[in-house]
């Protein structure tokens, strides 16, 4: 009985030790994040000396989510880790510079809610609207806001990127999740939208808005030729427009003379932002622009 009673209270040492542990590491994880609070204003400030600088670098984060990815090791499950982190990011961001995310609800609120609330963390405010057009008002119309649109679906609103064409317009700044995967808890495919300077925006992913006065059934091929990929089509001023995704390196000049080979001449072909390149954990999601993680 004795003995049993010293299993026991040897147990309980080992529980309270390991308990001691957790507290100490949970203090240690709340000074950091203070800490980086502090460095934070210490950038804004340093900003502020410089004239400014955008708080959105969208390249910086798809770097940072990769990274967590492949040194993440463990029992923690990645969608923890990674949302952690979004929400860490996101709300640092918006110390920087406060700022609303408005999001296109047309094709289900449940959905993009999720997408909003995992990439952004519930700081920041939501906004939700119904259609594309709404979305990309909101966003022209504000300082910093961002926009989120389904970067695929049913198109309610037509060829919507066609109002991103205009210097002065929103652009594309990135397409979330940052790492995509079988069964991510915000997985729905999104295009965040803002007024953002070239110096901040990803740079592997060009995407344009080509109008063809008339589809070709070459039109595809041509695209594909330059590892390119349409992603979304609609009728537009008595012709087609379509929402193309390339390489960075690729020139417009190059897609128009591929494009007249396949009998689609005179198009009108404008950039209407960019992102950075889409890395995923599954070989069978891979897509055109895919970077697999080596396992």
């Amino acid at each position: 009985m004795m003995q049993d009673d010293a299993e026991l209270k040897t147990a309980a040492d080992a529980l309270i030790e390991l308990r001691g542990k957790i507290d100490r590491i949970d203090i240690e994880m709340h000074r950091l994040l203070i800490e980086r609070g502090e460095i934070i204003d210490q950038l804004i400030e340093a900003k502020r000396r410089l004239g400014g600088g955008c708080a959105f670098r969208p390249d910086r984060e798809a770097q940072m989510m990769r990274a967590l990815v492949e040194r993440h090791r463990g029992l923690l499950p990645l969608d923890a880790v990674e949302g952690i982190w979004r929400i860490i990011v996101s709300t640092f961001t918006y110390m920087q510079a406060n700022y609303s995310v408005h999001a296109d609800d047309s094709g289900g609120d449940a959905q993009m809610r999720d997408s909003a609330r995992f990439h952004f963390g519930f700081t920041v405010p939501y906004v939700a609207h119904h259609g594309a057009r709404a979305v990309i008002d909101a966003v022209a119309a504000a300082k910093g806001d961002l926009g989120v649109l389904r970067s695929s679906g049913p198109l309610s609103d037509g060829a919507w990127w066609t109002r991103l064409i205009e210097p002065e317009a929103p652009k594309i700044i990135a397409r979330l999740p940052f790492v995509e995967r079988p069964d991510h808890p915000a997985g729905l495919p999104v295009f965040v939208i803002a007024k953002l300077g070239p110096d901040a925006a990803a740079q592997d992913i060009s995407l344009r808005a080509i109008s063809l006065p008339q589809w070709r059934h070459g039109v595809p091929a041509a695209i594909s030729a330059l590892e390119g990929e349409i992603l979304a089509s609609a009728p537009h001023g008595g012709g087609r427009s379509l929402l193309v995704a390339t390489p960075v390196g690729v020139a417009s000049e190059e897609l128009a003379g591929e494009l007249a080979q396949a009998g689609a001449a005179h198009p009108s072909i404008a950039i209407v932002g960019s992102h950075a390149a889409r890395f995923e954990l599954n070989e069978a999601r891979s897509g055109v622009f895919a970077r697999e993680v080596e396992r």
